[in-house]
This record gives structure tokens, C-alpha cells and sequence, in this order.
């Protein structure tokens, strides 16, 4: 059993680490589904908002490894019903476990990005991009995120590591439908996400590909040439028939930014559309989670710090903070340590615990690698007669310690 417990908002203390809330996370001001008690005005906040909350007793000890900075009490988010005012939003549960849609996940996948690859290389030679077939293809991955994202999230981290050129386009159309579901967004809705995440840089086949890869900075010819990735979009989405709305605006506007400081025109606000702002967040964590001509990738949570600092700046708010309980600071294939010192890979979320999730430990405290890695549940009891779960004292870079997450077979492995 989780240790959790049910406490009055009257009784709170600091110090207590705060689960879950009685109503929505997205509808109050506190920023992640998460957060440890600091000072009196966290308390205030929280009567105002709720009758109770959940207490995680097993968190008093452990701060985490991640400090997210604190609220202002001024700014009150925007209800997801203002973001998406003509759209019919609905709550998702987890309909499944990780082991449960593993397989299903690991199978929709191969099967989309066989045919994302072969979708690409058609488009080189005649610009055009077999619609139908995508839509086949994505009903799968969108069913399974509904049920439950973290198998989905699990299974593209490997794929990014097989270098295939079409890795991020997936996983962008993954992280797409998760920040969708989190919203709450109706399944066309989720479709329409998919597909343009997945869509919204298949103008890069007509930039030259030594920009693309380039070890040194452009100069400001080739940076245009570059940023014209998004007309060259446009026109290939256009010419093979979609003419869905949302795709396109997400296919034009991904580089938009919530200041203004975006381009190709300039948008701020909520004049850059509503699926546009999801797919500029998306289009980032991309960005920086992977590696760069000129930059190394980023851990997950250090990607989420940085998008994060950037909300009301160069990304809404409310749309940030739900692609962090979405995909969390941890998201599934993060490489983390333990507060014991060994080196883990994180499987799943638990959704109420997202600091202490279900992890692969590969290492052991001295960094040695184990004869055989071993499922640890960190959100599993600890009382009397049972050994102290260690938590996450860190996240690592995705390649830390030579760890290969293609190599993790976990079917074969733990019959999973």
C-alpha cells in the first residue's frame, strides 16, 4: 500500500509533502502534481483552493531532486476551458498498467515508425505523404496513451536511441497525445495532436542536410534558409490533401513564441492558436532532450527546469505545467540516481507518487554494473520489518555511465 492520508487543509504543516489535491491540479496554482510544504503562505494557498488534501508520509525525508521555484499567489491559471473554449474537454484515468500495455505500446510503435520512415522517403521523392496510412497508423499509439502513456514514453526513449531520422518526429507525436490526454482534449482532438507533432518538421527534407547537422553556428543567410523548413511544411501537408486545421496551424506555428520573439511571424500570446503553443513546447523538449550539432542532450528534468523558467515567457503557463504532470520530471526512460548510489532507469509513474516511480536498477552503489538489473517499486511500503526504499537523489544525462537503454529487453527479461 501507498503511504498516504487523507488531511484536513486546517491541519497542514510544513514539511508534509502534498499528493494529491480534491480537485484538479490544473484549476489551481501550484505547478506540479507534487510539491513539499515550505512556509505558511503554501499552507494559505491551499485553503483557499481545498477542503483536503493527500499527505505522502514517505516523502517527509526526501527532498526532491528537483526545486521548481514558488508560486506567486497573483497569478491565477487559466482553466483549460478558456485555452480550448470550443472544445469538449473530458478526464482520462489510467485504464492500464505498465505491464499490461508494454507489448501493446512496443507494437504500435515499431509498426507507426516503420511506416513514419517510410512515409519520409516517399516524400522525398514526390512530396507527398500517404495520409491514410498515417491515420491507420496512429490509432493504436493513441489508444494505448490513453490508457496509460508510460508504456509509449518507455518505448520511444529506446527508439531515440537508435538514431533513426525519424525518432523525434514519434516521439514528438507521442508527447503530443500525452500533453492532449492530460488537458483532458477529446480523441480527434488527440489524432489531430499526433499528426501534426508528427508532421510539423517535414519540411526539413528540403533543407540541406549538412545545416541541419551543422557543428557551428549558422550564419544569418543559412539560418533563414533553415527557418523556411516551415513554408516547405506547409506546402508538402497541403499538397497531400490535409486539410485539417489544427495540423496545419501546428505545421505553421511551432516556432512561435508566447512573447513574440518567435518567427516567421511573430506571434504572441493567444494569437499564436491553441495547438500551436502545445506544439512549441513539444517541438522544444525535443529540441533539447536530444543531441545537437551544438549542444549535448539534456536530462529529462533539467529539460522540464528550463521550460519551466521559460512559462509566460516564450511558452504559456498552464500548457508547461501540464506537460510536466504529463510526462513528468521523470518521464519513463530517464537515468537516475539513487539516494544509495546506484544508477537506475525509471519503467513508470505511479501518477499520485511521480517522485517515486517504478525504476530498473542497473548499477550498484560503486557504479558497478549487476549480473542482472532488478525492478525496484520506490513508491512501495516500508513499514515495520521492511527495508527503506531508497528516492531519487538525481536525474542523469541519458547517456551517463555508458548505459545503453537499447539493450534492456524488458519482455524477455521479466516476462513483461
Amino acid at each position: 500500500m501507498l503511504e498516504t492520508r487523507k488531511v484536513a487543509t486546517e491541519e497542514l504543516q510544513i514539511g508534509m509533502f502534498v499528493s494529491q489535491l480534491d480537485r484538479p491540479w490544473l484549476g489551481t496554482p501550484f505547478r506540479i502534481q507534487g510539491f513539499r510544504l515550505e512556509d505558511q503562505e503554501q499552507i494559505r494557498q491551499l485553503q483557499q483552493y481545498c477542503q483536503y488534501v493527500l499527505v505522502d508520509t514517505e516523502q517527509a525525508d526526501h527532498p526532491t531532486s528537483i526545486e521548481l521555484p514558488k508560486v506567486s499567489s497573483s497569478r491565477k491559471p487559466l482553466p483549460v476551458e478558456t485555452i480550448f473554449y470550443d472544445r469538449s474537454i473530458k478526464g482520462y484515468t489510467d485504464q492500464s498498467d505498465f505491464m499490461a500495455e508494454h507489448t501493446v505500446a512496443r507494437k504500435a510503435l515499431t509498426a507507426l515508425s516503420g511506416d513514419l520512415e517510410d512515409m519520409y522517403r516517399r516524400a522525398l521523392d514526390d512530396d507527398k505523404l500517404n495520409v491514410i496510412r498515417l491515420k491507420q497508423s496512429l490509432e493504436p499509439l493513441i489508444g494505448s496513451i490513453s490508457r496509460n502513456p508510460d508504456a509509449c514514453l518507455w518505448v520511444s526513449r529506446l527508439k531515440r536511441h537508435d538514431q533513426s531520422t525519424y525518432d523525434r518526429s514519434l516521439s514528438s507525436g507521442i508527447w503530443a497525445v500525452a500533453l492532449g490526454r492530460e488537458l483532458g482534449l477529446p480523441r480527434r482532438d488527440l489524432r489531430s495532436l499526433a499528426m501534426g507533432a508528427m508532421l510539423m518538421d517535414v519540411g526539413t527534407l528540403r533543407v540541406r542536410q549538412e545545416l541541419l547537422q551543422a557543428q557551428r553556428p549558422l550564419t544569418g543567410e543559412e539560418a533563414m534558409e533553415v527557418r523556411e523548413h516551415v513554408i516547405h511544411g506547409l506546402d508538402i501537408i497541403r499538397s497531400s490533401g490535409i486539410m485539417n486545421r489544427d495540423v496545419l496551424e501546428m505545421a505553421a506555428h511551432h516556432h512561435e513564441r508566447y512573447n513574440g520573439s518567435g518567427y516567421p511571424r511573430g506571434l504572441e500570446e493567444d494569437r499564436i492558436p491553441a495547438f500551436a503553443r502545445i506544439a512549441a513546447v513539444v517541438d522544444t523538449y525535443g529540441a533539447i532532450t536530444a543531441d545537437r550539432g551544438y549542444a549535448s542532450a539534456m536530462s529529462p528534468a533539467q529539460a522540464m527546469r528550463t521550460l519551466y523558467d521559460a512559462r509566460d515567457v516564450e511558452f504559456q503557463a498552464e500548457l508547461v505545467e501540464a506537460f510536466i504532470r504529463a510526462i513528468g520530471i521523470y518521464p519513463a526512460g530517464s537515468v537516475v540516481e539513487l539516494s544509495n548510489g546506484s544508477i537506475a532507469v525509471v519503467v513508470a509513474e505511479y501518477r499520485s507518487h511521480r517522485l517515486r516511480p517504478t525504476v530498473l536498477v542497473m548499477l550498484d552503489e560503486h557504479k558497478r554494473p549487476l549480473a542482472r538489473p532488478t525492478l525496484l517499486k520506490l513508491q512501495a511500503s516500508t513499514g515495520w520489518r521492511k527495508p527503506k526504499m531508497p528516492s531519487i537523489k538525481r536525474s542523469l544525462e541519458p547517456d551517463a555511465y555508458g548505459i545503453d537503454l537499447g539493450i534492456i529487453d524488458l519482455h524477455r527479461q521479466f516476462g513483461i
